[in-house]
């Protein structure tokens, strides 16, 4: 099965739900790639060894890798750390992570600033454009183990919405207004 995303509603309940807006408005690959959103389906059973995975760190230069595993058991602080991963933000580099079990949601922002949830599951692997607002959350599983990929060193600092002024956020939107 390959990704599924969708726009949202506006609803303020638990945010590890679907949120699907009624009706059902599904977000093609092609509408993400619009965006900036890139995807891949790998096999996450041969993370390790997967040639396609390294070829694809070859060639885009994911140099650095970690892998996190968000659990209420496993993730100290984990309450705190799922409240911060879902404030809108954005990075000035950009955001590559790969599920290699369990199940999660990235919500990005559209043209319009409306948002679209994409469910990752095992196996998808999506990089999010530097510059992008963004958010990010368990679904109702309460688990994920993704994979993080840097160029160079990683660097962890998000910077809250708004962060128009950031000259990443300004190249970001001037590169959707082209397209």
């Amino acid at each position: 099965m390959g990704l599924e995303a969708w726009y949202m509603d506006g609803s303020e309940e638990d945010q590890r739900r679907p949120h699907r807006l009624e009706p059902h408005q599904p977000v093609s690959l092609e509408q993400l790639k619009e965006l900036g959103v890139f995807y891949w389906q790998l096999n996450a059973d041969i993370y390790e060894s997967d040639p396609e995975l390294q070829q694809i760190r070859k060639d885009r230069g994911y140099s650095y890798m970690d892998i996190i595993t968000i659990h209420k058991d496993t993730l100290p602080n984990y309450e705190e750390k799922l409240k911060m991963f879902f404030e809108e933000h954005l990075h000035l580099d950009d955001e590559i992570r790969y599920i290699l079990d369990g199940q999660a949601y990235f919500d990005v922002r559209d043209k319009e600033d409306r948002w679209i949830r994409i469910a990752m599951r095992k196996g998808d692997l999506i990089t999010l454009p530097a510059g992008i607002y963004h958010r990010f959350t368990l679904d109702e599983m309460n688990y994920t183990k993704a994979m993080r990929l840097f160029v160079g060193e990683p660097v962890w600092k998000a910077y809250n919405r708004p962060a128009d002024n950031f000259e990443i956020r300004q190249r970001y939107v001037a590169s959707m207004q082209g397209s």
